[in-house]
């Protein structure tokens, strides 16, 4: 992946010094207690510049950066504020005991009244709008399952099970053909999409990649491992639903059964996976380490609400008439014409 456009001092910093290979200057930095950290362009884009490192990291630029002291303070310092900002977001959490926490993540998770994303792609999206909203959800969905692997080896007995259990799933059974990632990477294809993982990053505004940073986040840190199990159970208990309309949308387009299979596989092997994660994996977390029952129910409400923000960026764009995407000149567009069928070569 190429190291993407600066967006403000903070990312220029950042990425100025991975590709000159020198330290990073302190005294670039901006005072970032000045920003709002769930939408801020610059530092949401440092953030996901500093976690791409412990995925496929950037081109020509040395792995070793991946631990280097200096950025990893500032990412700290980043990290801070943006938890800071998602505890101040979703409210203190109850106290909730093991046998409870099903129905308090089946309370968090229950489809609200108002605007859905999912029920417009179904009904009303264009298929201009349809590539945009694959393009949203690129970062995430080409290194699907990859951040909770992170909390294999922080979690014990039952619940670590439990994960392993759905991981198995996301990444095919071992086939390379059906890892959920591949099957969106195909879907990508069908729409007439760049399907190189990262392709799109200057085009994701903060309120996606918060999503991503999020998850980033939850997974590089063994003590907000509850939060990554609680915002994995709110994602497969709110996904059965959307991902059928998703599909029912882009058939409705003219998408064949191979630009569905991924919406169609999340339909079945998320209504098993719900209920894996909320009772095997996360009760039985919880049932271990009760104290961990809070961070639970603050990845679930961090999840629910940053992708709530997400998806009301999405409508409030298509509403008023403008792409949902960053336009960046002389960067890669997303195909604007309609002729290019869903079903045919990318």
């Amino acid at each position: 992946m190429k190291l993407p456009d600066a967006r403000g001092d903070l990312s220029t910093a950042v990425i100025e010094g991975l590709r000159s290979g020198k330290a990073v200057e302190a005294t670039r930095i901006p005072h970032l207690a000045d920003v709002d950290p769930l939408a801020d362009e610059d530092l949401q884009l440092a953030l996901a510049v500093c976690y791409e490192l412990h995925y496929s990291g950037f081109d020509d630029v040395d792995d070793r950066w991946e631990w280097d002291p200096g950025l990893l303070a500032l990412r700290a310092d980043i990290e801070q504020l943006f938890e800071q900002a998602l505890r101040e977001l979703t409210g203190p959490q109850p106290a909730t005991g093991s046998a409870q926490i099903p129905a308090a993540l089946i309370a968090l998770t229950a489809e609200q009244d108002g605007p859905s994303l999912a029920r417009y792609i179904q009904s009303h999206a264009t298929i201009e709008q349809f590539r945009e909203f694959v393009v949203h959800r690129s970062l995430y969905q080409l290194k699907e399952a990859d951040p909770h692997t992170f909390a294999i080896p922080r979690l014990t007995g039952r619940a670590k099970a439990a994960l392993i259990e759905i991981q198995i799933d996301e990444y095919g059974s071992g086939r390379l053909a059906r890892m959920h990632a591949e099957l969106f990477r195909t879907t990508m294809g069908c729409l007439g999409l760049n399907t190189e993982y990262g392709a799109y990053l200057d085009r994701l505004p903060a309120v996606t990649l918060a999503v991503t940073n999020m998850l980033s986040m939850f997974a590089l840190h063994r003590r907000l491992r509850a939060a990554l199990t609680g915002q994995l159970a709110a994602f497969e208990m709110s996904s059965s639903l959307p991902n059928s309309r998703y599909g029912n949308g882009l058939r409705r387009l003219g998408g064949d059964s191979q630009a569905t299979l991924f919406y169609d596989e999340h339909v079945e092997a998320d209504a098993v996976h719900e209920q894996i994660a909320a009772y095997d994996m996360c009760g039985s977390l919880v049932a271990e380490h009760p104290e961990l029952a809070a961070d639970v129910l603050f990845g679930a409400a961090a999840s629910e609400a940053l992708g709530g923000r997400a998806s009301a960026h999405l409508l409030d764009s298509w509403a008023a008439g403008r792409s949902s995407l960053r336009r960046v000149a002389g960067g890669r567009e997303v195909p604007a014409e309609t002729g290019v069928p869903a079903g045919a070569a990318a």
